[in-house]
């Protein structure tokens, strides 16, 4: 039987979706031997590397997106700076996200503090702002890396680690399926990177710099594609989301939910039964 590895896009709420794969793999009753995740597919990755099974994954995040009033509060108890502090220093973005307090507020509890804490051996990117490159986390402190990961500029704080600034891995590798080579007999890629399809005028600032974000790593992967694709990548069609409805968590899964039956049959030809 074929070994596999797994790589989780970027993607905001789309990455949602990559949930369904993974219940896939559980009814297989499949564990990849390695998983290489950035933004939100480093957290799915992190909760999956965990040892938590896929469904209970899904009903983590719909409890979280059905709790409106609750993750709200939760968010604004997460930012970057309170009101309080907002003109004592300069003028500061008053809706600006701490991303390790987000981490610390929004991970599932089964997520462990450190890498060697996991069951499955996980890869977690993150974008270098000054150094302009590439940061891939294997050891140490995980939920501080997932943070770093998942640091969208505008909207989360960029976290420091080791004298660096890392904002999301999305800006440099939104796919990172190379770094699963060699580890397993089979490379099997979930991206959910796609960016804009529905012309809907012209967007409001915030809403233009996520398109922008997304039009970029749509553009990345689409090019590592054709260096070198993995044996399977699983393109899941989530374009009527836009990249911060999480609070569409059951509808993403309802529409992800309709393809299992083509990713199981996609995940047994390439596998094996």
């Amino acid at each position: 039987m074929k070994t596999f590895a797994l790589a989780l896009s970027a993607g905001g709420a789309r990455g949602l979706a990559a949930i369904a794969v993974l219940e896939v793999l559980d009814e297989l009753g499949r564990k990849p031997a390695a998983i290489a995740g950035v933004s939100i597919g480093a957290a799915l990755g992190a909760a999956y590397a965990a040892g938590m099974p896929a469904q209970t994954i899904r009903r983590f995040v719909i409890e979280v997106a059905h709790r409106r009033s609750q993750t709200v509060a939760r968010l604004m108890q997460a930012r970057a700076t309170p009101f309080s502090k907002l003109f004592s220093g300069g003028l500061a973005n008053p809706m600006l996200i701490d991303a390790e307090k987000l981490a610390a507020t929004f991970l599932p509890r089964a997520v462990p503090e450190d890498f060697a804490a996991l069951d499955i051996p996980l890869t977690v990117i993150a974008t270098d702002l000054y150094g302009r490159s590439e940061v891939m986390f294997t050891t140490g402190p995980l939920r501080t890396a997932l943070a770093a990961s998942m640091a969208i500029p505008g909207l989360l704080r960029p976290v420091e680690i080791d004298g660096r600034v890392l904002i999301d891995g999305g800006a440099v590798n939104p796919l990172p399926f190379e770094h699963l080579r060699g580890k397993a007999d089979v490379v099997i890629a979930i991206d959910n990177t796609v960016g804009p399809t529905a012309v809907r005028g012209i967007p409001q600032p915030l809403e233009c710099l996520l398109a922008t974000f997304q039009v970029m790593g749509h553009v990345i992967v689409a090019e590592k594609l054709k260096h070198g694709a993995p044996d399977l990548t699983l393109h899941q069609d989530m374009n009527l989301f836009r990249l911060l409805d999480f609070f569409q968590a059951s509808s993403i899964l309802r529409v992800a939910e309709a393809k299992k039956a083509e990713i199981k049959a996609k995940l047994v030809a390439v596998l094996g039964a």
